[in-house]
Order: structure tokens, then sequence, then C-alpha cells
């Protein structure tokens, strides 16, 4: 990559560059930004990384991010627990968190089905969504993972992972368009979405 950079120049840049949709130029605007702040933003900035790490796990109830054992979500008792959004990761819980039309519970899947990059069901949280069912829970359970092949291919497994339990299973409305991610969707979209959506 030099282009006559300082090494520390061009290995700030090299990991900007490990970051999701970070090409060579972004990375080099960021590196260039960053090197015009002053220690102590650098140092909140590192601070708040290593925080992110040491002190963010899973919940055991629903696999969404959380500081304690328990999310907020899943501790919160004025939470509707008859019912359970399965999405894939938490960035679709941040979206329909904002919207303020769901009140349930989530059960975050960490990805969707794709044969393609092999992930497999096994590689997901359905146990999680099974062991809830198994313990009694008769409620209703929205599936709400983007509409794309992924997508879909996930939802028609759970579908046929609770067949015959008698749990109520309903998809989000096509509210949201074909190959749209929830994390980008629009708090309206969201909430026609999930106003809307139809029993399997």
């Amino acid at each position: 990559m030099s282009q006559g950079l300082a090494r520390p120049v061009e290995n700030l840049i090299s990991e900007f560059m490990k970051l999701p949709s970070v090409g060579q130029k972004s990375a080099q605007r960021l590196a260039y930004h960053f090197i015009g702040r002053s220690r102590d933003e650098i140092e909140r900035l590192c601070r708040a990384l290593i925080e992110v790490k040491d002190r963010i796990c899973e919940c055991r109830e629903c696999g969404n991010l959380s500081e304690k054992p328990v999310c907020p979500i899943c501790s919160n008792p004025s939470r509707d627990r008859n019912s359970i959004c399965a999405v894939a990761d938490f960035r679709d819980v941040a979206a329909i968190e904002k919207t303020g039309a769901y009140r349930g519970l989530y059960v975050v899947l960490g990805g969707l089905i794709s044969p393609m990059e092999g992930v497999g069901p096994a590689n997901l949280r359905f146990g999680l969504l099974k062991e809830k069912i198994d313990k009694g829970f008769s409620g209703e359970v929205i599936i709400a993972t983007n509409p794309t092949v992924n997508g879909e291919t996930t939802a028609l497994y759970i579908v046929r992972l609770l067949a015959g339990t008698g749990v109520k299973v309903s998809r989000l409305a096509y509210g949201l368009p074909v190959g749209a991610s929830l994390e980008y969707a629009d708090e309206i979209t969201l909430s026609r979405a999930i106003a809307g959506r139809k029993e399997f």
C-alpha cells in the first residue's frame, strides 16, 4: 500500500480497511481524521472499544447483546411474554425496538441459514427458540428475518421446527421491500410491517 506514508499511518489504514464496507479511500479519511484528534479523544475511543469487548456478552435468554447475563428486555416484567420475535441479529432488535411498536421478547438467531456461506441450522440459535417452546411457551412466534433468499430459507426452517407445537407462527408483513435489511428500514415501514404481520 506504501504511498510514501509513515508505517504507523499505513498500519492504521490497514486496520480500518478490515471494517465492514470500508475501502481504502474511506480508511485513509478515517486515519487522517484520527491523526488530527487529541490524545485524550483517541484514548476515550480506545477505552470504549475495550469496554465493549470486556463487558458485553450475549443474553442467555435471547442471544441479544447485554452487559449482564440477562438483557434489559428479557428481565423487564412489563414485556409481553406471549410473543417472541425471531431475528437474525442484534441490529434487528435495535431497529424493531426503535419503532416502539413491539413489546414482546426476542430470540436472536445469530445469522441466517446460508448454504453458500456454510451456515446451517446447527450454526444458529434455533435451540434457544425450541427450548422456550419446550418449557411451555404457547403464544406467538413472529418471524422477522430479512425478505431475502436466506431470510426466507430461515423462516421456512422455523415454520418446520415449530410444526405440531400448537404455537402460532407469523411473519412480518411485506411492507419491507424485497432485498432490504431490517437494520436500514425506517420506523414507519417497520411499524407497518409489524402491525400487518400474517400467520404462516
